[in-house]
């Protein structure tokens, strides 16, 4: 028996309903991340519980390994027993610790607590993923993925843009943030609950792959999840994406940090600094997802993004020590986030088609495994980057993020996937 909240849809929705129950799960994507969301008040936590940048590194590191596990879990056990039934609680749960976090008093508290959450919130991403999938066709998908990434950035935006005008009004208490997220992610999973839905096992088999006489649930084992597995360039998307991803979560989680050690800014003005860079990879990544999708091309997007990153990064490490204004700071960091957007959406459709291609039904597990080796990175730069910081400067460690952008752009030798445009013969384009 099902739980109350899950509604199975047994017809492919097209139109309005489709748009709609992709803009719930975009909405769920962000609700995850917001509710997790700490690098705003990084400083002000680190000052009020005395904890160095390495004690910081080694409880994160911890805690997110532990949510890298749950991701891992979480993407496998939604292709078995469905999306939402999994989904609403971790998101709810998870929502409500924020006010257990604001109780806070000493660095061990801390790591409990944040345990907590990331065990809870690791399957929640994952899960989000997989319903954007499920509700948007190939033609469509790099663009559906640029609005799921407004997720992850829009929970950074929103986060940054509370603490950058509240931050103020209540002395730069951290706590005034964690229960101003508890209470905005438990308003936002009311409207979820109310509105998600997700197709029928049977469905998710169907809709952009040949119909199947044989259930999703039995073909969804073990030696499926092998069928991934043995795929050479489905690890080098994991691999090579996790590369990237160094300098994604450098900025996540200590973008506001980096600001106010790097470049002398306040806490305040850092987070308005994130906000605006965010804001406009938000914007990027649905207006390169959108071209990406009329053109059927993900390759030459993700390599242009790369390469443009990587200049834009380095050239944001010159400015240290260079007593750059504060405009000129936010314009370099705008760039960089400028520049992920163009390579990250269309990245994730298509390695979203190339473990479609392998196994339709095993979309939760492909993106599970990404997340999982995701987050095993995130432990290895927790706990090495304070050291890299403490010895040679924020400087430094930018540049090891660097040499991941670049070994994400030899990578790409491997995907699967033209780059340039076949032209549509007349059938076509009447398909699309």
């Amino acid at each position: 028996m099902k739980p109350f909240y899950v509604r199975e849809l047994h017809v492919y929705p097209v139109g309005n309903a489709r748009v709609r129950l992709l803009a719930i799960a975009v909405l769920a994507s962000l609700v995850a991340n917001f509710e997790t969301t700490l690098a705003t008040i990084l400083p002000l936590l680190m000052r009020d519980l005395g904890m160095s940048l390495t004690v910081y590194g080694q409880l994160a590191a911890l805690s997110v390994l532990v949510g890298g596990l749950s991701a891992g879990f979480g993407g496998i056990l939604c292709d078995r027993w469905g999306r939402v039934a999994i989904l609403v609680p971790t998101l709810t749960v998870t929502a409500a610790c924020n006010f257990l976090l604001a109780t806070v008093e000493t660095v061990t508290g801390l790591f409990v607590v944040r345990c907590l959450m990331l065990f809870i919130e690791g399957a929640a991403i994952t899960i989000t993923a997989s319903l954007v999938r499920d509700f948007s066709p190939r033609m469509g998908r790099a663009q559906a993925f640029g609005f799921w990434t407004w997720g992850p950035v829009g929970a950074s935006f929103l986060a940054s843009a509370i603490a950058g005008f509240t931050l103020p009004l209540f002395g730069d208490a951290w706590q005034s943030q964690a229960i101003i997220m508890g209470v905005v992610s438990l308003v936002l999973c009311v409207l979820i609950v109310w509105q998600i839905a997700e197709p029928s096992a049977a469905l998710r088999a169907r809709v952009l792959d040949s119909e199947q006489a044989v259930s999703a649930e039995e073909q969804a084992g073990k030696a499926r999840l092998k069928e991934l597995l043995r795929h050479p360039h489905l690890w080098v998307h994991v691999l090579g994406n996790t590369g990237w991803q160094v300098l994604y979560w450098t900025l996540a989680i200590f973008g506001q940090t980096i600001l106010t050690e790097a470049f002398g800014l306040g806490t305040a003005e850092a987070n308005r600094v994130v906000a605006l860079g965010i804001l406009l990879n938000a914007v990027t990544v649905v207006v390169v997802g959108r071209v990406s999708d009329r053109l059927r091309l993900r390759k030459p997007f993700t390599a242009a993004g790369t390469v443009l990153t990587v200049a834009a990064l380095a050239y944001f490490v010159t400015l240290m020590g260079s007593a750059a204004s504060s405009g000129h700071v936010t314009a370099a960091y705008a760039a960089l986030f400028l520049f992920m957007g163009v390579a990250y959406v269309p990245w994730m459709a298509n390695f979203s088609e190339n473990a479609e291609d392998v196994e339709a039904r095993l979309q939760g597990a492909a993106l599970g495994l990404w997340g999982m080796v995701v987050r095993v990175m995130i432990v290895v730069l927790l706990v090495v980057s304070p050291l890299v910081v403490k010895t040679g400067g924020w400087g430094a460690w930018l540049l090891v993020a660097l040499a991941g952008q670049v070994v994400f752009l030899v990578s790409m030798a491997a995907f699967k996937g033209p780059w340039r445009s076949a032209g549509k013969s007349p059938a076509g384009a009447a398909t699309a």
